[in-house]
């Protein structure tokens, strides 16, 4: 099956200054220049295809699939999947490029940092840079930590692949990647003094031969030097070059980028582009190397990297389920062993009315199974620490886990709901809660080691599965056999959401999905008290919800669900579903596919080192516009036609106006964020050879506007066992009053920061965080610490996310993470910040 992944990232647009935009390999394609996108995808491709080669020879197969410009995802999939059968994820494969893309983009953003560029001759903290990313990548394979090592690697493939078009090395005539640059140990040779002359002016726009022949003669390595506003340079000194680099109109005038091939090197482009190909491809095979074939491939997305995790309540009402749910929950984990869909690593956090955790977090399912038996109930029937735990889980458990709480009480932190909301965005992780004693199921439980649940109390974690994309579902011993029916086809591979709608208050409605032919195991879930629906096929054919095994297909009943499986003929087309009900209900449509949709949040900067995006984790300003820009992967041939954001719990439509920008690439421009909490959905074409049919899909995820702002100083590097203080602010257009301030991070490390902030309207206010990693913490851990702000009366909440990495190195670099700020010192820089 031909995949697609389509990523839609949101680039939030608010300018400030008009840019002067120098160059860096571009972000978005240009004539038939190549961007950093597409030199990282190249190089990944290549790197597999060896890899793929080496283990084909080892095993005695042939492989045949040749190593040029014109290696696809899909071809490198099918070529591989020979060596490595079922191990092969070409959806994945996909996501980790652009997950390595987003980070590598990301970069342009550091405008100032010679060393991020290989600008003004900064090799040693140019090199520094790529050698500290290089062990925190693998520092991160170390511990199953994926996302956080394609973070890293894009930074560095980034800063390499700029060597390459800002220094001279293919002028010197160089044929092979310059190998020190990821090779601390050596020493950096032959390097241009500070009061070696460069170059020469150009004579015109002609900029052929303007390097100094004794340069060339001596093999000296040199890079242009570069600014945006001020135009001094030392004296004789090679500039970086285009219209918005002030040093290039100073003696020598010029520059010497190749960074596309309209620059005044362009007419090397081409060869810079390839050399940086060719060096992604060593640091790649490093990283290989050094981590092993099987963690490479995860890395790559190639193999399997989920995570299940279960949040358990254990308290003295749970007595009676317990057992019954850790049957439950081994026999999902046998079914997934030795398999594609087995997780990667597992993790468990129990929780009672005192306490929560400690979080248990293994990749052997033996060990796994050990502590879940191990767990035993308390003597309290009070309500439990649920929204801890879950909080625990969401913060450390990867993004995009899977994960279950298991509870038969009213949560106790009901405080902490907006914030485990606030988790389930950034994250995209998915949670469905298993209720055993909710007024559906009261009735068959222990009176006697009873705890009731409200209406109100229940609709609260209904609220935050459906944020999630995930469920609610009543169980009993007597339905856990049914219950592990469903939990298993929520966490079945290759799982997308065609549709997903909510009415609260109720509603009547008719829905209507369209089922693609890449779509099998197609499953409806409704879930609600009692909910009336009639089911429609594309040819007219229909069958109640009263009807378990139907025309259409068969009903499973679990509590307040009820399953539908499609028969797995006639679904192509447009369905529809009525439902009717007193109370809230909650639809949602899935199948498995390798057509997927992917959302990320971005902001967009202009000028400096050239357009740049990077991935941003934040809520958008309600009321502003916001621009989407969708990838689309793994297809040759895929029409857009609508994006629109729709209202979580109602029909209110946001459209975007689209706008091809390459054959797969579109932009598409939101006039403004709504009030509304909302998804995101996508529908379009896709057009093989033979065939053109309809598709839709839509972000599980539900998505919600601020009107607060948070903005952060991102400081890159964390050293062992000393205080790192970080300047936040905080600002808001609407309510004045006590803001309160939460800080948290994935690793646990000690964290201190205000309880609170006062802001007056449309005012705003600082604090400062403190992060201090243990001393014994190993180089190269990555830390992702969130800072969260939240109204009076908890009627809105923002937050920003940052990323570091622990070293014994001292920090290089700092500056400010905004999504909807952009500091004053970038003059003329627009920065379109992102408020999505």
């Amino acid at each position: 099956m031909v995949s697609l992944v389509v990523v839609a990232v949101f680039l939030f647009q608010g300018a400030l200054f008009q840019p002067p935009q120098a160059e860096a390999f571009k972000i978005f394609p240009t004539d038939d220049s190549l961007t950093h996108q597409q030199i990282t995808e190249a190089a990944f491709l290549r790197k597999m295809v060896e890899v793929c080669r080496d283990v084909a020879t080892s095993q005695g197969k042939g492989f045949t699939l040749p190593i040029n410009s014109k290696l696809t995802a899909t071809t490198v999939q099918k070529a591989c999947s020979n060596s490595y059968a079922s191990l092969l994820k070409l959806s994945t494969f996909n996501l980790a490029i652009i997950q390595t893309a987003l980070s590598n983009a990301a970069v342009d953003r550091k405008q100032f940092s010679t060393a991020h560029h290989f600008d003004d001759e900064d090799f040693k903290n140019g090199r520094d840079l790529i050698t500290k990313g290089i062990a925190a990548v693998k520092v991160s394979i170390k511990k199953g930590n994926y996302l956080s090592a394609r973070t890293s690697l894009g930074a560095v493939c980034h800063t390499l692949q700029d060597f390459y078009s800002h220094s001279n090395w293919v002028e010197l005539g160089s044929n092979v990647p310059f190998s020190t640059l990821i090779k601390p140990e050596l020493p950096l040779n032959n390097l241009a003094s500070r009061d070696t002359k460069t170059c020469k002016s150009c004579v015109g726009k002609d900029c052929s031969d303007n390097i100094l022949p004794e340069v060339l003669q001596q093999k000296l390595l040199t890079s242009g030097y570069f600014h945006p506003i001020f135009p001094d340079k030392p004296a004789g000194k090679c500039s970086h070059g285009s219209i918005f680099d002030r040093t290039s109109s100073t003696e020598p005038t010029g520059g010497i980028n190749k960074d596309d091939i309209s620059s005044d090197h362009g007419f090397l482009h081409n060869r810079a582009a390839e050399m940086a190909i060719n060096a992604t491809m060593e640091l790649l095979e490093d990283i290989r190397l050094a981590t092993g074939d099987q963690a490479f491939l995860r890395l790559m997305g190639l193999s399997q990297t989920s995570v299940l995790a279960f949040v358990i309540d254990t308290t003295g009402s749970l007595s009676n389920y317990i057992a019954e749910a850790t049957r439950v929950f081994i026999s999902i984990i046998d079914s997934r062993r030795g398999t594609s869909e087995e997780p990667s690593e597992y993790i468990l956090v129990p929780f009672n009315d005192q306490d929560f955790g400690p979080l248990i977090r293994t990749g052997d399912a033996d060990r796994f199974k050990e502590q879940i038996n191990s767990l035993s109930a308390s003597d309290s029937l009070n309500p439990g620490m649920c929204l801890s735990g879950l909080m625990l889980t969401l913060t450390r458990a990867p993004p995009s886990s899977d994960i279950f709480v298991l509870t038969d009480a009213s949560a106790k932190d009901t405080e902490l709901k907006s914030s485990v909301e606030a988790m389930i965005e950034s994250t995209k992780s998915t949670v469905t809660f298993l209720l055993t004693n909710s007024i559906s199921t009261r009735s068959q439980q222990n009176v006697s080691l009873s705890r009731s649940l409200s209406q109100s109390e229940i609709q609260l974690y209904r609220d935050l599965a459906r944020v999630s994309g995930g469920q609610t579902i009543d169980v009993t011993n007597t339905t856990s056999s049914q219950a592990t029916a469903v939990i298993t086809g929520l966490i079945t591979a290759d799982l997308v959401t065609v549709l997903q709608a909510a009415r609260n208050p109720p509603k009547a409605e008719n829905f209507s999905f369209v089922l693609d032919p890449t779509l099998s195991n197609v499953t409806v879930y409704i879930t609600g008290d009692s909910p009336v629906f009639t089911l429609y096929s594309p040819t007219g054919v229909s069958q109640s919800g009263s009807v378990a095994d139907g025309p259409l297909g068969s009903i499973l009943t679990v509590g307040n669900l009820k399953r539908v499986k499609l028969n797995s003929t006639g679904q192509t087309g447009e369905w529809k579903i009525s439902i009717d009900s007193t109370n809230s209900y909650n639809m949602r449509v899935t199948g498995q596919s390798s057509v997927d949709v992917l959302f990320y949040f971005v902001e967009i900067v202009e000028g400096g080192h050239g357009d740049s995006w990077g991935q941003r984790f934040t809520r958008p300003f309600i009321g502003r516009n916001a621009t989407f820009y969708v990838s689309v992967t793994g297809r040759d041939s895929v029409t857009v036609t609508d994006v629109l954001l729709v209202e979580a719990s109602g029909s209110d439509v946001v459209r975007g106006t689209i706008k091809a920008v390459g054959a797969t690439d579109f932009l598409v421009n939101i006039d403004r964020i709504p009030e509304w909490p909302f998804v995101v959905q996508l529908k379009g074409l896709l057009n093989d050879s033979s065939l053109v049919s309809q598709f839709q899909r839509q972000s599980p995820t539900q998505h919600k506007g601020s009107r607060i702002t948070v903005m952060a100083q991102s400081q890159n590097i964390t050293q062992p066992g000393v205080p790192l203080s970080l300047n936040f602010t905080v600002a808001t257009n609407t309510t004045s009053g006590n803001y309160t301030i939460r800080a948290r991070n994935d690793q646990g490390f000690s964290v201190s920061f205000p309880s609170s902030l006062i802001l007056g309207t449309e005012g705003s206010a600082q604090g400062s965080v403190t992060l201090t990693a243990p001393s014994d913490t190993e180089s190269g851990t990555d830390v992702t610490l969130t800072i969260e702000a939240e109204a009076p009366g908890s009627t809105d909440l923002n937050y920003v996310t940052l990323q570091l990495t622990v070293s014994t190195a001292n920090a290089i670099f700092s500056g400010y993470h905004s999504l909807s700020l952009c500091l004053s010192f970038f003059f003329f820089i627009v920065c379109h910040c992102v408020c999505f």
